[in-house]
Parts: C-alpha cells; structure tokens; sequence
C-alpha cells in the first residue's frame, strides 16, 4: 500500500468520524477501548497503515459499509496542498451563457463569499477545487481544465500547465457532453 493510499485513507477516516459527530475521546470510550485515541490518531494521521479487520470493525462501529471508508481515487491521486492554483477571470465569466457555466458560476460565488472577497474580476481556486467541479460537470479534472480553458475563464498562466503535473499536456474538450 501506498504512502498516499495511507494518507488519503487516513482522510477519508478522519472525515467520517467527524460526519460521526465524534471526538477521538469518545471513540475510545464507546468502544469500551477497542479502538484507542492513539490507534485511531495515528491511522487518520497517515503515520500507520490500518488492517482490513480494524477497518472492518471501525465501519461497523461509525454504522457505515466498509467501503464508504475507503478513499475516492481522485483523493488518492492529488492528496491534500500537491496542486498549484488556478485563476479563473470572473468577468469573462459573466459574459458566458448561465445554461453553460451556471455551477461554476454558483461555485466561484460562494467561494467570494467565503473569503469575503468582492473584487469580481478574478478569482483563484485551488487544484483540488477543479475536482470538485469535474464531479458538477460529470468531467474528468482534466477535461474541466480544458473547458474552463474552452470559455476563456481559465487564465493564460493556469492553462499553460500540465495535467496533474505528470509531464502530459492537458487535452482538448471539444464536445458538450456535459449538459446531457
């Protein structure tokens, strides 16, 4: 296994014990010790590799299936802080179609909102929030990139990269499949 399986398995733990409502404290106690605040720690941590048993019985104990446990592979292949980030110009944005660009409009807003940043014409959002709107365009990351590359939202310096920093340059999204 992986050092970034451990890790992104690690997150998905950590992320579903506090879907759980529970501290690592309460996990030890109501589990009349079975499952440690140091075992536990260290396996969200990413510092140890956790058994399929104690994977079972950590399911069992949250009230989930084994499997809702088990990282997504886009957590595994761009674990946490690896990417670099991405501009997007808000004010090309706004002159694009709603029917097209709606959730990445939705999106870049709440985004503003978080960050109390009010400024409308450019926006950076990190690698990892390029996921998250592949998944709204049922795309893969880089077909995203080279939509948002399509519209002219993507700046010059964010699509000049590669995908995923391995080497290969980001191909071209041609068709629309996205709003079937």
């Amino acid at each position: 296994m992986s050092q970034a399986y451990v890790t992104a398995l690690g997150r998905r733990l950590r992320a579903v014990r506090r879907q759980s409502g529970k501290t690592l404290s309460q996990v030890e106690q109501q589990s009349a010790g079975q499952l440690t605040v140091k075992a536990v720690s260290s396996w969200e941590r990413g510092d140890r590799a956790v058994t399929v048993a104690r994977l079972a019985e950590l399911a069992e104990f949250y009230g989930v299936p084994t499997e809702d446990l088990l990282p997504p592979q886009s957590m595994v292949a761009a674990p946490a802080g690896s990417g670099r980030k991405l501009t997007l110009d808000l004010t090309r944005l706004v002159s694009l179609p709603a029917r097209e660009t709606g959730p990445l409009a939705r999106y870049a807003s709440t985004i503003r909102h978080q960050r109390d940043d009010y400024n409308g014409k450019i926006l950076t959002i990190r690698e990892q929030d390029l996921q998250s709107l592949a998944v709204m365009y049922h795309l893969e990351p880089n077909n995203m990139m080279a939509l948002l590359t399509t519209w002219g939202v993507l700046s010059a310096d964010s699509a000049a990269g590669t995908a995923h920093g391995n080497g290969e340059p980001l191909p071209r999204q041609t068709s629309r499949t996205w709003l079937g």
